[in-house]
């Protein structure tokens, strides 16, 4: 295994995600799909932090590439709590999932 195979999966599975949003119009999938691109930007953080670690400082090795990840974990979390916390609230209203029928929240 090597930085550039993960990148490539990284690449590969953004780009599914990424398609997602694009393509789908309910809202669960296109939550899903941020969900994806969420994880690759893990995927390729814990990568780079494998294969270019950083020197060992006064407290040991530094972990960066993890923290970082456990943030984007916890951002995601928070994001999908929130995310269908939402769709559900259109749903009581509308009876639909559709993001392009969730126009009529505007004012």
């Amino acid at each position: 295994m090597t930085l550039v195979s993960c990148m490539v999966l990284a690449a590969l599975v953004f780009s599914i995600g990424l398609a997602c949003v694009i393509v789908h119009r309910n809202a669960v999938r296109v939550l899903m799909g941020i969900e994806l691109m969420f994880n690759a930007v893990n995927i390729n953080l814990v990568a780079i932090n494998y294969f270019h670690p950083q020197p060992a400082g006064a407290h040991g090795v530094f972990l960066t590439g993890q923290l970082f990840a456990v943030f984007v974990i916890t951002v995601a979390a928070a994001e999908a709590a929130v995310g269908l916390a939402i769709v559900l609230a259109v749903y009581r209203n509308l009876r639909t999932i559709n993001v392009d029928q969730a126009s009529t929240l505007k004012f």
